[in-house]
């Protein structure tokens, strides 16, 4: 592996990252900007990502600047990439590092213009680069970011995620919670949807787990949901023998919000289990066809848990090997509580 030296790290004077999407990969990609920041103080950094999930990355405090690219089809896709490609070679960056490692983002770093273009060996198209790091060993995804920084002499260190919930959202979360008479304190959210179906714990588990938590705890559930995910909450809180609540429509500021101000999460693993990183909420996610080793904050982050049963057998059932009894016992001991009735 080529490293560079110190003489070169310090002309570096602007840095662009390439992560497309989505929106989890957008927000963990961010994980080791900091220390480059610390590493090489007199660098901008620049961003490329496509809309929408560039919502995940604005306001961060250590990207200097913004590169979107327009969701287009067919001649508009074509005509959108060349603009980006024009714009990334006007702005003249010094280091472009491909975190995407996909075609689509090789093609953006090998007609940057970059005097460096760092990748991992391991692409398709590994001759865009000029710099090539190894993948160290399998651990959380966000921490697995910082092995592309290899050739610049950077190790992973102590690292945060950051997403600014904007004051806006913070409001309107406060007056919603005050309006439903609920204490911040005593509320555990509930997300039980998912993009991705194979990730997505049964649903009648999650009723029956919402039911324990509200019969047998002094805790109401709030079920949170994406544009996408109503007539899943739906399901749940008609499943369930106690009262629910249903978060009302949220964005990603808002549902930010809602999590700030939660006593903890339970939901499946995807974005909203790192979204709960940036928050500090504790969190139990349930995984069943996807490895928690990867894609768990609990190995890095104290406040999140997770339950997995080695003995499931991926594609098999929704209930991934964990009973609902099971995440309550997990529920009560993340709370400090006992299993008792009230």
């Amino acid at each position: 592996m080529k490293h560079l030296g110190e003489r070169d790290l310090a002309r570096i004077r602007k840095i662009l990252v390439i992560q497309l999407g989505p929106f989890g990969d957008g927000l963990l990609t961010t994980s080791y900007f900091e220390t480059l920041k610390q590493r090489l103080p007199q660098a901008q950094i620049w961003y490329v990502i496509k809309e929408p999930y560039d919502i995940v990355v604005r306001d961060h405090p250590f990207i200097d600047n913004l590169i979107t690219i327009r969701p287009r089809k067919r001649l508009q896709y074509v005509l959108e990439r060349l603009r980006t490609i024009r714009r990334i070679r006007s702005e003249k960056f010094d280091l472009v590092i491909d975190q995407q490692n996909m075609p689509s983002s090789q093609h953006l770093t090998l007609l940057s213009g970059a005097k460096y273009r760092l990748g991992y060996e391991d692409g398709r198209l590994w001759f865009a680069y000029n710099l090539r790091a190894g993948r160290g060993a399998l651990r959380y995804s966000a921490s697995r970011k910082f092995d592309i920084l290899g050739p610049l002499g950077i190790a992973e260190g102590p690292y945060r995620l950051y997403f600014g919930v904007r004051p806006e959202a913070e409001e309107d979360i406060r007056r919603w919670l005050e309006r439903q008479r609920l204490d911040p304190g005593k509320i555990i959210v509930f997300s039980p949807g998912s993009p991705v179906p194979r990730k997505q714990w049964s649903l009648a588990n999650y009723a029956a787990l919402a039911d324990l938590v509200q019969t047998r705890t002094d805790f109401r559930v709030v079920i949170l949901w994406a544009p996408a995910e109503l007539a899943d909450a739906e399901t749940v809180r008609s499943r369930m023998q106690s009262q629910a609540i249903l978060a009302p429509p949220t964005d990603l500021h808002q549902g930010a919000a809602l999590l700030k101000r939660c006593r903890m999460l339970v939901c499946n693993d995807g974005g909203i289990n790192h979204l709960a990183v940036t928050t500090g909420t504790e969190t139990l996610a349930i995984f069943g066809n996807t490895d928690p080793v990867v894609w768990s904050p609990a190995s890095v982050f104290a406040h999140h848990h997770h339950l997995y049963s080695p003995e499931f057998k991926p594609g098999t059932d929704s209930t991934f090997g964990v009973s609902a009894e099971a995440a309550f016992a997990e529920v009560l001991i993340i709370l400090g509580k006992r299993d008792e009735p009230r």
